[in-house]
């Protein structure tokens, strides 16, 4: 009954219910104290098994009574924020489950062997922070089945018993993409297709709760994830290189294919499959990112590159590892040509005080410095580091897209 635990949690506490299910709210809660606990002190450890018991308590003293909105997720302990160039990004699993992944570095780790690297255009993304919890969100087209928003660990997640969507795109997909979201919950396998043969269950990515498939054609690769997604969030990051495809489960490669023939076309087809209203599948956070040329030929092309790959904690100047792949292109880029000098810049979007993004921006791009004289030994003589915050956008600040392309890490030949 394990699986059961944090999922039933998510669809009553994020909606909220009056009435008969708050009474049912009261009750569950009750019931799955103890499970929540034995969950809880298995992953965690006896210090977040007391701030479980703190989350409960109050509300479980109270079961047998009718309950108001509830005031607290007990899910809740399991989120930390991080960023991308000053862009809010969900949490990996170890850090979910309360693990070390934190104190991490790039590089060290099972973060040594990741080499995703996020697209650097947006194409598509949605937090669906403008949509109304309750709602199917306006920036996708309903098909088929019972989805809705909910919120949980201070987000919003597109919860499905089963149900069929599009992502409609303003253009047809590139050659060179990635796609990346949050997938927690469970169902019958869910199902993301690219080409206008979408339906085709042999030229499709199917993820389980702890497995990945791609069947294209003769072509039929499977891959473990390496965690239950029945249990803790995970997620996920495709790359797309012509028919290259790579699948990621945070840090873990689960899929490796160098034949795959997708297709593309202007839209992506979902299909969610959860089990049902207590069990369901639910994403969140969707990005989908064009490639575009390789960092050195762009900055002796244009003389600037601008990368989405290199994240922070939330409002800190910390560097995530999963930023590895893309500060190891860099490191490596400017060792193999030592006439190159860079200045780093930090941009963010309009979001938020502007001194205090403008101070953020100038830590940030100091770090990443610091980080290539520290690591791959580059003379601190061929590199800048500067802060621009929100002053030089370089699209309007009015859509998502427009936002995450704004808040970035720039690299300016010198």
């Amino acid at each position: 009954m394990t699986r059961f635990v944090r999922i039933t949690l998510i669809v009553f506490v994020a909606f909220g219910v009056a009435g008969s299910l708050q009474h049912t709210e009261a009750q569950i809660v009750k019931r799955l104290r103890d499970r929540a606990k034995a969950k809880v002190e298995e992953k965690i450890g006896q210090k977040q098994d007391e701030a479980i018991d703190n989350l409960f308590d109050g509300r479980a003293a109270n079961a047998d009574d009718d309950v108001d909105t509830p005031q607290s997720n007990p899910a809740a302990v399991e989120s930390t924020a991080i960023e991308s160039a000053a862009v809010e990004s969900p949490a990996s699993s170890t850090e979910a489950t309360g693990g070390d992944v934190q104190k991490l570095k790039p590089g060290e780790g099972a973060w040594a062997n990741y080499d995703f690297v996020p697209g650097e255009r947006p194409i598509y993304v949605n937090d669906f922070m403008q949509d109304r919890v309750g709602n199917f969100p306006q920036r996708m087209e309903f098909r088929s089945g019972n989805m809705q928003l909910v919120e949980w660990n201070g987000k919003r997640w597109l919860s499905a018993e089963g149900g069929e969507l599009y992502i409609n795109l303003s253009e047809s997909l590139p050659e060179r993409f990635t796609m990346e979201f949050d997938l927690a919950g469970s169902g019958n396998g869910m199902e993301i297709g690219f080409s206008s043969d979408e339906h085709n269950q042999s030229h499709q990515i199917q993820i389980g709760d702890y497995y990945a498939r791609l069947r294209s054609g003769l072509v039929d690769a499977r891959g473990d994830l390496r965690v239950n997604t029945a249990e803790e969030p995970v997620r996920i990051s495709i790359s797309f290189d012509g028919q290259y495809v790579k699948l990621y489960a945070n840090e873990y490669r689960a899929l490796n294919v160098p034949n795959a023939n997708l297709g593309r076309s202007n839209r992506i087809y979902m299909n969610l499959n959860g089990w049902s209203a207590d069990d369901p599948r639910m994403i969140a956070d969707i990005r989908v990112m064009a490639g575009g040329t390789p960092m050195y030929d762009a900055l002796i092309a244009e003389g600037r590159f601008a990368t989405q790959g290199i994240l922070f904690d939330t409002g800190s100047d910390v560097i995530r590892p999963e930023s590895t792949p893309t500060l190891k292109e860099i490191g490596e880029m400017l060792k193999q040509h030592a006439d190159l000098r860079l200045r780093i810049e930090g941009h963010t979007d309009d979001v938020g005080d502007d001194a205090a993004n403008q101070r953020l921006s100038e830590r940030r791009a100091a770090a990443v410095k610091a980080f290539l004289q520290e690591t791959y030994q580059i003379d601190a003589a061929r590199l800048e580091a500067q802060g621009f915050g929100e002053t030089q956008p370089v699209a309007p600040n009015d859509t998502p897209e427009g936002r995450q392309q704004n808040r970035r890490v720039e690299l300016v030949k010198l």
